[in-house]
């Protein structure tokens, strides 16, 4: 399979409230990490790091303007493996031992990651067979209900178990942003990898419903607005008879 190269790995995308789109283009849709970039007065926020096989900070300038806080919606490998290249790490506290000591079976590399998940490798020497993620403890383990003050912006953790114990989503109240990790995004959900818990996921999108979204940046998938947000919530109930 035909190998990228570092500096083309990583897509960038502005879109609107001074959020940032970043991703990796040849890892398969499905597989397929959403890295959101926040920008803020004092700080910003990185909202995961990607599968971490081609250094952010070497290739993406934006993250390196301001001092950062790297945030994870949770552990699982494709959302953590560029943690370790940043200096502030914060995660809730049920998974800070993932992100402390990650191994193939605790983030889930096993049995996700194979070359079939990409349409293009990364550049040598990454192999799918040894990957794993790198460890970064966390600086700070948050709860719900914490905030992100980023100087101009606050955005609120709101604790989200059900697809991981400790995942998370990140609500602006003041301009209807939600982060929403992986608990749900517009494409089809996992719901049945080790940790998740049905109870939880039905918690955790019932909280989700009751929020005033205006558009949801997910941890997978294009972005979309709180009316789509709402309708998968409601299928996804309704589907379960809850």
């Amino acid at each position: 399979m035909e190998r990228i190269d570092a500096a083309s790995w990583f897509r960038v995308r502005p879109l609107a409230d001074d959020v940032t789109w970043i991703d990796e283009p040849y890892v398969k849709e499905f597989y397929r990490c959403n890295i959101w970039h926040v920008r803020g007065r004092i700080r910003d926020l990185l909202v995961d790091s990607g599968w971490g096989v081609v250094s952010l900070r070497t290739h993406i300038p934006l993250v390196t303007e301001k001092p950062l806080v790297a945030v994870a919606s949770h552990t699982h490998f494709d959302h953590i493996a560029g943690h370790h290249e940043f200096a502030e790490r914060w995660v809730h506290r049920a998974e800070a031992p993932f992100l402390e000591a990650p191994t193939r079976d605790n983030t889930l590399v096993d049995p996700y990651v194979t070359d079939a998940a990409f349409d293009a490798l990364p550049p040598e020497p990454y192999c799918s067979t040894t990957y794993c993620p790198k460890a970064a403890p966390a600086t700070h383990l948050l709860e719900d209900g914490d905030v992100f003050d980023l100087g101009d912006r606050v955005l609120q953790v709101v604790h989200t178990p059900g697809h991981s114990p400790g995942g998370i989503a990140l609500f602006e109240r003041a301009t209807g942003i939600l982060f929403s990790g992986d608990i749900v995004y517009d494409g089809p959900l996992i719901e049945d990898c080790p940790g998740a818990d049905s109870a939880d996921y039905a918690r955790s999108m019932r909280r989700l419903l009751e929020l005033p979204v205006r558009v949801m940046h997910g941890g997978h998938f294009p972005s979309c607005s709180g009316e789509r947000l709402r309708g998968l919530i409601d299928a996804w109930l309704r589907a379960r008879d809850l």
